[in-house]
């Protein structure tokens, strides 16, 4: 008979990678795994108990939460059940190479299988319904989720917003009721977070996304929390201060290689100022100190981005100390402010 696990073995070299060799089991339990692998790109790899082996697909915007949105997933070579608790390390070099974690377990009821369809029900930790992988073309799949969102209130991602604008003033406001935040030299952005992929748009609604790369490293730490944040993309000089002319440099090249070696050599770093959409719910209608909260628990720190404080009253003391490092100055916020996607807001002051 055939070895299902042919496949499998052929594309790995077992004595470099942890993965498991594996043999053919004798029973199906009806168990899976959802595997986050951070690969090449960052994917999730859906694993089905089948016929001894694990029927396997990549999904690279991971497990749909919502039936109005159906995600791609590429079947790939059957696995053996070891893997169902597979978590490390595949070295660099060997198919697959990357870091992977389990990300959800569970059994499944198998409802209808043929060639081209399988319906399933999953029990899991994390996922929990019914859904449906229906064959494309080739190797390709997608899987729908046919119950509602286990979360009945989940909207889908909003398109087109953009940020919100503040007003100039020259002094700040009465502290009282009012943060302040610096004023950063940077590139002002929405970033939109979305099965770990990233897009960026401007305050004018275009879209940026291949000038600040910068965002897809932090999608891509992001896993599978969607969200849209508002923040400046901004690049620190030899002198540690913000250069807004080294940014002006990144959006001058012309073309993908020229923009691979600027960025190689002015790298930026994205400022989080705001969140204003978080796992299928708009926080617009949120005042400003609650989402900021909410920020500030998203965690948005890393190599390259980061959540700066800002400050709840004593607004002349941070302009003071921005002058005194060079910076144009600080930005109030109205505690109680909503926020208005692309609009421009009194309750925001720009002071310089």
């Amino acid at each position: 008979m055939e070895d299902p696990l042919e496949r499998y073995r052929a594309m790995r070299d077992f004595d470099s990678t942890t993965e498991p060799a594996g043999q053919v089991g004798a029973a199906d339990q009806r168990r899976f795994v959802v595997q986050e692998h951070h690969a090449t790109a960052l994917h999730w790899d859906l694993r089905l108990e089948r016929n001894g082996v694990l029927a396997s697909w990549a999904v690279p915007k991971g497990i749909p939460p919502d039936p109005r949105q159906n995600h791609l997933a590429v079947q790939t070579e059957d696995h053996p059940l070891e893997y169902l608790d597979f978590s490390g390390d595949i070295p660099e070099g060997g198919y697959g190479a990357g870091s992977m974690s389990v990300w959800d377990r569970g059994t499944y009821e198998l409802e209808k299988a043929t060639d081209r369809e399988l319906i399933f029900v999953l029990h899991g930790e994390r996922e929990r319904g019914r859904f449906a992988l229906f064959h494309t073309n080739g190797k390709q799949w997608m899987i729908h989720r046919m119950d509602p969102p286990q979360d009945p209130g989940r909207e889908l991602m909003p398109k087109g917003w953009r940020p919100m604008g503040a007003t100039d003033g020259d002094a700040p406001p009465d502290d009282e009721g009012w943060a302040f935040e610096i004023a950063w030299p940077g590139r002002r952005g929405l970033v939109a977070v979305e099965g770990g992929r990233a897009t960026v748009t401007d305050r004018k609604g275009d879209e940026i996304t291949s000038l600040y790369p910068e965002a897809r490293a932090l999608a891509a730490a992001s896993g599978t929390t969607m969200f849209i944040v508002d923040g400046l993309f901004v690049v620190v000089g030899d002198n540690g201060r913000p250069d807004p002319q080294a940014l002006e440099l990144r959006a001058q090249a012309r073309n993908d290689s020229a923009r691979r070696r600027v960025v190689a050599r002015l790298p930026a770093t994205f400022m989080a100022v705001d969140l204003v959409w978080l796992e299928g719910h708009p926080l617009i209608d949120l005042p400003y100190d609650e989402r900021r909260r909410l920020l500030a628990d998203l965690g948005v720190e890393g190599p390259q981005w980061q959540t700066p404080a800002h400050h709840v009253a004593d607004g002349a003391a941070l302009l003071e100390a921005a002058h005194a490092q060079g910076l144009a100055g600080v930005v109030a916020k109205r505690m109680s402010s909503l926020y208005r996607p692309g609009e421009e807001s009194p309750d925001w002051i720009a002071i310089t």
